[in-house]
């Protein structure tokens, strides 16, 4: 049995390149970026006014002249004007490039404009004001957004601004979701009294859809020979197989038997952890190219989670999460920490996931034991905000101390 921080070296050394993709700016939202975005032009592309008002030459007001002949109008969008005679102004709009041979704009609320002469009714005016100048915010073949980040909506504006109508995106890993046992009915069944309703299969694909990935759903019963015939198909067709249960001791947790007997190398199987000490995590082994030329190289990574509600929570989390994100070359490392508000006790020497309640107290994050009835204890994940990390090397944990957490809210 190895420790937690082990099996997830394991998993990190395991990751997959599932290459780039383009597509639409529009559907790239929540995808993670594989090129730089660079300026197509200065920012902004020209003097942009940056008030409604008037544009003058500053040295004429600055020789005392306050009232100024109104000889035209630029609004936003249209095509750069100029003004004819230093003494006059030219009406402008927020957005508008500013006109040739002026330099200075007066908002509105400091003018009095009356009979096509506007007066300005302050002696404050500075030289260049209310302008914001060609590329002040970005010159030309400047990286506005730097690859390898998660596209949000900020990102989607700068990707139409420079007109990226498609953008280059990770592949995302095609994943398969199974859950095992006889018990589990579908959820809008009425299950008899010895049976359940499906629920970890639907938390995996929510934790999915946090990362923007859209998995397929299996269910397999608890026959050996059914449950190894279709587990050779998944191999092959897709990148990622998620299970949930069949891992343990019972009598028909045949899953770590099959995997085995269908060539699935197995890196780990039993973490030192609570909840989910059964994990088991493998991969098929890759064979290169056939004689018929066909690409055989392509491994299919295996996350077999125990089939405890919590179990599996935590196991995505903690691992499939790390794995996701190194593999598409988002930077991870979790940093996150929260300081334990009560005392705790957990005597087995094993790493524990401590369901918490996050509260903020005068800007330090305290984290308020939420416990339950164990790892089969479904509904206290909705009472919970994150797991606090407690270490394997002590069973005592005292008020005041700040452990590693992993959020999930």
């Amino acid at each position: 049995m190895i420790t937690s921080q082990k099996a997830l070296e394991i998993i990190l050394d395991n990751t997959q390149d599932f290459g780039i993709e383009e597509v639409p700016f529009l559907e790239s939202l929540g995808r993670v970026l594989k090129e730089d975005i660079k300026a197509d032009r200065n920012f902004p592309p020209f003097n942009r006014v940056s008030m409604d008002g008037i544009a003058i030459l500053y040295d004429t007001f600055a020789k005392g002249q306050k009232d100024f002949y109104v000889e035209n109008i630029q609004a936003a969008g249209s095509k750069q004007v100029t003004l004819k005679e230093d003494i006059n102004c030219i009406e402008v709009m927020t957005g508008a490039v500013l006109p040739r041979h002026t330099n200075t704009v007066i908002p509105y609320e400091l003018v009095i404009i009356k009979n096509g002469m506007a007066t300005i009714d302050t002696k404050n005016v500075i030289n260049g004001q209310n302008i914001h100048p060609e590329g002040k915010d970005r010159k030309t073949n400047d990286v506005l957004i730097r690859r390898n980040g998660i596209i949000s909506p900020a990102e989607i504006g700068i990707l139409a601004t420079v007109g990226k109508s498609t953008v280059k995106v990770a592949k995302q890993p095609s994943v398969l979701i199974i859950s095992t046992g006889d018990e589990l009915v579908e959820v809008a069944e009425q299950p008899k009294a010895y049976q359940i309703r499906k629920s970890n299969v639907y938390n995996l694909v929510s934790l999915l859809e946090n990362l923007n990935i859209k998995a397929d759903t299996k269910h397999i019963t608890d026959d050996k020979l059914v449950l190894k015939k279709k587990i050779e198909q998944f191999l092959i067709n897709y990148d990622v197989l998620l299970f949930s249960g069949a891992v343990s001791k019972g009598k028909f947790d045949y899953l770590p038997e099959v995997l085995d007997e269908l060539g699935v190398e197995k890196k780990f199987h039993k973490v030192k952890q609570r909840p989910g000490k059964p994990f088991w995590f493998g991969h098929t082994v890759p064979l290169g190219v056939s004689e018929q030329g066909e690409n055989k190289s392509k491994k299919t990574i295996v996350f077999a989670f125990p089939g405890n509600p919590v179990s599996t929570f935590v196991g995505c989390v903690k691992y499939f999460y790390p794995w996701y994100k190194k593999s598409v070359d988002i930077v991870f490392e979790n940093h996150q920490k929260a300081i334990l508000a009560e005392d705790f006790t957990f005597k087995p020497a094993l790493t524990y996931f401590l369901q918490v309640r996050l509260e903020n107290k005068k800007g330090l994050l305290i984290a308020v034991p939420i416990t339950g009835n164990g790892s089969g204890d479904l509904a206290n994940l909705a009472n919970a905000d994150a797991f606090l990390e407690l270490p394997d090397d002590r069973n005592e944990f005292k008020t005041g101390e700040v452990f590693p957490l992993i959020t999930y809210r």
